[in-house]
């Protein structure tokens, strides 16, 4: 990385290169950038063909495009967030429908010839053969075409360029021997080359659309607006973008939510199957918070606006998304090299072959035809589509179980992982705090009448737990009087001529609120903060996994104690930030393989040294970036799930490696054997290219 001594201030670009389509594009746009000074970063998503850029104020995006352009890229700022990703599937379509036409009529046409036909007959077929497939290579070819005549023109090769030099040489020599009478012709050779290197693009790129679209269709779940109360009473319809933060929304019953927000007025159930995979409407009222995307079911509802735009859960949840890649995988390093060392050492091996078919005494033609059948079947489409297609793949199938998967390279990491840290608050338990039921039910409707006068009058945590829980069971709120909240003690007011009070209690062992209502004994009502559903399913299924789990918090003693006690696991409590981050080095250094799950500020630096981790969605911004695996719903179960379908997908790219590998194995030695003619090379390695998309399309049941 080149970051520049005495700079401190970084920025980040989004870029569209729509050019990228494979690991060794990927590999040469983040060396092309990493090159020049003023960048500190670069990583692409060859899912969106999107690259993200970090670099200093010396640096502006005009700088960022050339650098692109200078190895064979185009590209363009992204300016907006919400902006469709491109899609490489319409500009295929044409090409691939024109070049599979073509290849069929010139089939039947060769059929005649193989059949027999001779003389004035095969000159005819030959010629029409001309006619129809040189129209078509010009144009179903310009993918490849444009591609390596940009990489050419700027001093590089990609895989494109031995691509359009087998398909360039194939026709030509086939217009040479239509040109003289000659017996054969490969045309037809040309053409299924485009067809199936066409027709695994467009299978590639659809995958690759189609792993976004779940994204997409979150995005534009979020209403386009929302009718907004003035100061006035009045309503006026506010577009999404235009929300601000403190507008009020009223949000009609079957309408979606605009933004983020807390309800200020109103109950009603809302469906937040999108956002959390939660399959049950939830109920929300007063103080709860509404997010954007939900729909409401039951009731109208005034939702204040928190977070509004590119701020919402939704939007969050895109970005998530979108930053997926493959880059840091060893896998795909290993693909990396394999395609920056593929042009030179095809084209060296072709030419190499046609020296020597010329030293054992073959024709030129024969020689070129020989090394026409070399250049095709080494395509690397296979090695390049390897990991990249099933990550592609994977990541689709944790997307729609509601898990967001950050870092490609992180499928890797997390299945070799023996050993697991969990947080307690958050992570092992849902982060909210619940009053006690045996207690709630104890008191009398008028001590919870005043509960809940008290509670709605703060915005601490506890009081919010109590208002939630008592308006659940449809308490009534009491008429108060001189209410006022003491910070750090709690809320005292009058009810009645008597002074009542929610209060902290004094010496408690346990989290919990008092009571006081002036007549009566005081209420101590016990908090609590449940477990995640599915906790214990979810540590047992892991342990059997062969992962070991432990609980690692920063929290009092009594407090991990009690969950420790529930989810049957080993804990240790008051653990600082920089204790945990200690603890995950040191299991790293006695060769442990790490797993951290945590959703704090202080999971951070631990989230961040693991060789894997996971983050609840409603973990805090430094949570939210540290870790690889993000999920939105609420049970624990997204973290055997993630393992078992990284361990599944980890399979599957050894596979498509073994078959890209065995593939070459048998068949580059045929080629230069001169046993393979042009059409079947193009044939072979389609069928390889598609092989690998084909058992990499297995993970998209990975998640279940």
């Amino acid at each position: 990385m080149n970051a520049q001594p005495g700079i401190v201030e970084e920025r980040t670009c989004v870029l569209a290169v729509p050019g990228m389509h494979c690991a060794g594009c990927m590999s040469k746009v983040e060396r092309g950038l990493l090159q020049h000074d003023g960048v500190i970063a670069a990583r692409v998503n060859l899912s969106s063909r999107m690259v993200t850029v970090t670099h200093d104020d010396s640096v502006g995006e005009d700088d960022l495009t050339r650098f692109i352009g200078a190895v064979g890229f185009e590209a363009q700022p992204r300016r907006n967030q919400a902006q469709k990703p491109y899609s490489a599937v319409k500009p295929l379509l044409a090409p691939l429908a024109v070049a599979a036409f073509a290849a069929m009529n010139v089939m039947l046409l060769s059929v005649s010839v193989w059949s027999g036909a001779e003389g004035s007959t095969r000159e005819l077929f030959h010629w029409i053969s001309a006619l129809i497939a040189l129209p078509a290579i010009g144009f179903a070819g310009q993918p490849f075409f444009r591609s390596a005549w940009g990489a050419l023109k700027h001093g590089t090769t990609n895989m494109d360029v031995p691509i359009s030099l087998g398909v360039i040489i194939a026709a030509a020599l086939s217009l040479y021997e239509t040109w003289v009478g000659g017996a054969h012709a490969w045309f037809d050779g040309a053409l299924m080359l485009l067809t199936f290197l066409l027709a695994g693009r467009v299978l590639d790129a659809m995958m690759r659309d189609k792993a976004r679209s779940g994204v997409e269709a979150l995005v534009s779940q979020a209403a386009r607006g929302a009718q907004v109360l003035g100061p006035d009473g009045k309503l006026s319809y506010v577009a999404a973008e235009d929300l601000q933060p403190g507008m009020v929304m009223r949000v009609a019953t079957g309408e979606r939510l605009a933004a983020d927000g807390e309800i200020v007025s109103g109950r009603s159930a809302f469906d937040q199957s999108l956002l959390t995979g939660e399959s049950h409407p939830v109920a929300l009222g007063k103080g709860d918070e509404a997010l954007a995307g939900t729909l409401n079911l039951e009731a109208p509802v005034d939702v204040r606006v928190s977070n509004a735009g590119r701020d919402t859960t939704l939007a969050e949840i895109a970005r998530l998304m979108e930053a997926s890649t493959q880059d840091r995988s060893r896998y795909v390093r290993i693909a990396d090299r394999a395609a920056r060392l593929y042009a030179p050492a095809v084209h060296s091996l072709a030419f190499l072959t046609v020296v020597g078919w010329l030293i054992a005494g073959a024709t030129v033609y024969e020689a070129l035809v020989i090394g026409v059948a070399v250049l095709i079947i080494t395509c690397p489409c296979a090695l390049g589509l390897a990991v990249p297609v099933a990550q592609v793949v994977a990541s689709g199938a944790l997307m729609r179980a509601g898990i967001m998967v950050k870092d490609g390279s992180a499928f890797e990491r997390i299945a070799s992982v023996d050993r697991a840290l969990l947080d307690k608050t958050g992570t092992l338990t849902m982060g909210r705090p619940v009053p006690d039921a045996i207690a709630l039910a104890a008191l009398s409707a008028e001590e919870a009448g005043i509960a809940l006068a008290l509670a709605s009058h703060s915005r601490h945590p506890l009081s919010r737990a109590m208002e939630r829980a008592l308006s659940a069971k449809g308490v009534a709120a009491a008429s108060l009087a001189d209410v006022q909240e003491r910070p750090g003690e709690g809320v005292f007011g009058t009810f009645a001529g008597r002074a009542v009070a929610l209060k902290r209690p004094e010496g408690s062992a346990t989290t919990a609120v008092l009571l006081q209502t002036g007549e009566g004994p005081d209420r101590l009502i016990p908090i609590t903060d449940a477990l995640r559903p599915d906790a214990r399913e979810a540590i047992a299924a892991l342990e059997a996994q062969g992962i070991e789990c432990s609980i690692l918090s920063g929290d009092s003693e009594k407090a991990v104690a009690e969950v420790a006690r529930q989810a049957d696991l080993p804990a240790k409590a008051g653990v600082r930030p920089e204790e945990k981050q200690a603890m995950v080095a040191q299991l790293r250094g006695s060769g442990r393989k790490v797993l951290m799950v945590g959703d704090g500020l202080n999971d951070g630096p631990a989230l961040a040294a693991a060789d894997a981790s996971i983050a609840p969605g409603s973990a805090s911004d430094v949570g939210l970036q540290a870790a690889d695996f993000v999920f939105v719903q609420d049970s624990l179960s997204a973290l055997p799930r993630t393992v078992r379908a990284a361990r599944k997908t980890m399979q599957v790219v050894k596979q498509n490696f073994g078959l890209a590998i065995v593939y070459n194995m048998f068949a580059v030695p045929l080629a230069i054997a001169g046993l393979v003619t042009p059409l079947i090379a193009a044939i072979a390695m389609s069928a390889s290219s598609l092989l690998v998309v084909a058992n990499s399309l297995r993970l998209a049941r990975a998640a279940r």
